[in-house]
């Protein structure tokens, strides 16, 4: 590996998690409530930002994307897509688990739960979206937020960025016709035009943009883009949260008619979450893989994309669907569920080094 990667893979791996990032799910409720008393309060401005779209994409909602996402997408060295043949065992269970696993199990319990365990306490005329929007969550892996997690876990951080690379490199092609088969497998109308979209606006042209800032960057030295990424560090996050808010003035109405819909979408998201990195840690303890190694790969399994998922949920149903809703309450718990799952593989390691 070139000492240039190796210490990218460091600096991206090594940041421990900010005060604010391990409060996210209280700014994220914050948000809730900000949002639906500005979209109660003031419903003129709220419906003018709404209306603000160029070919069905809201341009406030676009901007804001871009700025949650090319700051994360920067961190990411797609030169260390050569380091996948050291840990070619570990690299199989994250792409088995992200790719085979995870969107199907979600469209599952989408099904199960949704459709048919809750589906007299839901809104009949948005059970459909829900399940888009749980589908889209569990098709896009995390990019950021693994970084973090396999910090917390002592993880490998070469792994963790091989990974990380190799996934998005996936995620480029096999996005749109992941979420576009388990649509169709769910009777949900695709709207192919709309999902094309998405994925040039919100993976292909920030991923090229997020490359080329990150040439400029590294060529001015290490130093310089270190310090460039603590200062937009904060950005993707503030970025996110202004999203919420605009997200729940429009979702305000649905929510105070039906509280308990935040606390049902959770139910599937919380077993995925659980299911699939308990299934990649006890895979990789089978294959013989590293703690190091498993840690990363079980975590990238469980957690999400969830920027990448609001916005192509809010791109293709809107902001007052079901969809957006349900990919907002995969931000909501991801930050608590994440760390119980590090709680739980930093408690079992002595057990893990003794298969």
């Amino acid at each position: 590996m070139s000492a240039q990667c190796e210490v990218t893979a460091k600096q991206s791996a090594g940041a421990p998690m900010s005060t604010f990032e391990r409060y996210l799910t209280v700014w994220v409720f914050l948000c809730i409530i900000v949002g639906i008393a500005l979209g109660q309060w003031l419903p003129g401005p709220f419906q003018m930002l709404g209306k603000m779209e160029v070919a069905r994409v809201n341009l406030p909602v676009g901007l804001l994307i871009w700025i949650m996402i090319i700051p994360m997408l920067v961190k990411v060295d797609f030169g260390a897509l050569h380091e996948v043949k050291s840990h070619v065992r570990g690299i199989g269970v994250t792409l088995f688990v992200n790719w085979l696993v995870k969107p199907f199990s979600m469209a599952f319990l989408g099904w199960l739960f949704v459709r048919n365990i809750f589906a007299p306490m839901l809104p009949a005329d948005q059970l459909d979206s829900y399940i888009a929007g749980l589908i889209l969550l569990a098709a896009a892996p995390c990019t950021a937020m693994v970084f973090v997690w396999s910090r917390l876990t002592g993880g490998d951080p070469l792994f963790t960025l091989s990974q990380v690379a190799l996934n998005d490199s996936i995620m480029v092609v096999a996005f749109a016709p992941l979420v576009a088969f388990l649509l169709g497998i769910s009777a949900i109308t695709v709207p192919w035009d709309t999902l094309f979209t998405s994925v040039v606006l919100y993976i292909v042209i920030p991923v090229i943009l997020a490359q080329f800032w990150r040439k400029s960057l590294l060529s001015k030295g290490q130093e310089h883009f270190d310090a460039m990424m603590a200062k937009i560090g904060p950005w993707s996050i503030t970025a996110l949260l202004a999203t919420l808010v605009l997200l729940f003035a429009f979702q305000g109405r649905a929510i105070i008619d039906k509280p308990l819909i935040i606390a049902l979408l959770a139910v599937p998201i919380l077993i995925q979450v659980f299911f699939n990195s308990a299934l990649a840690y006890w895979l990789n303890r089978a294959v013989g893989e590293k703690h190091s190694v498993a840690c990363p790969s079980a975590l990238i399994g469980a957690s999400n994309f969830f920027e990448l998922a609001v916005a192509a949920a809010i791109s293709l149903f809107g902001f007052e669907s079901g969809a957006a809703l349900a990919t907002v309450v995969g931000v909501l718990i991801e930050v608590p569920a994440m760390l119980l799952v590090v709680k739980v593989v930093n408690a079992s390691k002595g057990w893990y080094e003794r298969g």
